[in-house]
């Protein structure tokens, strides 16, 4: 189909034909007792593939596609912290901090090790490589744990406060790369590279601190007499997509702010978890939660580029071992006292990589081979195919398994 067809009418045709293609595959393997994600990554990747060989995608459906995938990450992230039990939240943050130290500091290190060492690539390929197998695509896994509604447990808090501050690592390592990088690349000493790294690690900081402000005085001053305005407009459905409306106000802020739109969404719907009134009008989300959340997914499988993939399977196979016992050992290893049960179900929980690994390889690529070579970016790629699809599918049975000896969240109130 040439480009120019593709646009309006029958671009809403294709749209249509997707949504009715993602409830289908959830239908079907819902009966398979199968995450339904695995499903909409196929989508995307038919997609890809029909795209590579008709050009049939132009850039404003490119860009479409996009927004919607927006969407979908701020439906399912806004659905998880409405659910979510703010005290319960609260309560893990300090052991959070620990499991995600240790998570960071065992990927990272797991990732550039093996790069530098085990696969011969020089310094700046490794450290890029170590950025992008640091990060986590919780969303993959939230999806699985929401379905079988295993969030309301102290290990689903745990796991949300961790992939939180995942994210916020995750761009914090990719601007201290981007600092780095060149200095290292022009034969400098990573001494001079302070001042900048500097600068990019305050400023990370400072605006993780103002939106994390920002949100608690709207949580303790205005979350109630907003629920209580858009309530008084009108019955029905409008409060609800009013809230949904400052959902995407908070998302948009984080993704302005250089963090994850994931991260605004989620924290909007701990803003209005606290408030009862809020949690009954959840039901009236729930459509949109369904329409838009599988586009995440079919984006991720459609981001993949199969060229790139194909010509590195041999690399990427390799990779997956220091990708998955990165996440393994640093994710799983600090809970062990708490079981090895949980401790397995926190590292399959954490080793999706996605739309920031790919983000970080993306990233490496446009600054040259220097520092993202063309057989490590498709290992990459072929790292996150594999991570996206393949814990899912582990990780659904372990929850359904040991899902009821998970101890349970804090059932406490946190409205008020």
């Amino acid at each position: 189909m040439p480009q120019e067809l593709l646009k309006g009418p029958l671009f809403l045709v294709v749209v249509g034909a997707v949504v009715l293609a993602a409830f289908m595959v959830k239908s079907l393997l819902g009966r398979l007792r199968l995450p339904p994600l695995v499903g909409y990554f196929a989508i995307g990747i038919v997609l890809r593939l029909t795209h590579n060989s008709t050009g049939f995608m132009n850039e404003e459906s490119l860009g479409a596609l996009e927004f919607l995938a927006n969407l979908g990450i701020v439906a399912l992230l806004f659905h998880v912290g409405l659910e979510s039990n703010l005290r319960s939240l609260l309560g893990e943050l300090p052991r959070a901090v620990g499991v995600w130290s240790s998570d960071v500091l065992v990927s990272f290190s797991a990732a550039f090790a093996f790069t530098k060492w085990g696969l011969g690539f020089d310094l700046i390929p490794a450290l890029f490589c170590g950025t992008a197998l640091s990060a986590t695509s919780v969303g993959i896994s939230l999806m699985v744990w929401e379905d079988l509604g295993a969030l309301k447990t102290r290990l689903g808090a745990l796991l949300l406060d961790v992939a939180e501050l995942d994210d916020l690592s995750a761009v914090l390592l990719l601007l201290i790369t981007l600092a780095v990088a060149p200095v290292l690349q022009d034969g400098g000493a990573l001494s001079t590279a302070w001042k900048p790294l500097m600068h990019a690690a305050g400023g990370v900081m400072g605006k993780a601190v103002a939106f994390g402000l920002g949100c608690l005085l709207f949580s303790r001053y205005l979350e109630k007499p907003t629920t209580e305005f858009f309530a008084r407009l009108e019955r029905g459905p409008d409060p609800m997509l009013s809230i949904a409306a400052v959902a995407l106000i908070a998302a948009g802020v984080a993704g302005w702010l250089g963090f994850s739109v994931a991260v605004g969404a989620l924290f909007a719907g701990l803003i209005f978890s606290r408030d009862p009134q809020a949690v009954r009008m959840e039901g009236s989300f729930e459509p949109i939660h369904a329409m838009f959340t599988p586009f995440f997914f079919i984006n991720i499988g459609f981001g993949l580029e199969l060229s790139a993939l194909s010509a590195s399977l041999g690399v990427g196979a390799l990779l997956i071992v220091p990708a998955v016992l990165g996440k393994m050992v640093g994710a799983g290893g600090p809970i062990v006292g708490r079981g090895m049960r949980q401790a397995l179900i926190m590292g399959v929980s954490m080793i999706p990589r996605a739309e920031i690994a790919l983000l970080v390889a993306h990233t490496g690529q446009r600054l040259g081979p220097w520092a993202m070579p063309d057989d490590l970016y498709g290992a990459l790629v072929f790292v996150c195919a594999v991570g996206s699809v393949a814990p899912p599918l582990v990780l659904g049975p372990m929850l359904r398994a040991w899902g009821d000896q998970l101890p349970a969240g804090d059932a406490g109130s946190d409205a008020g």
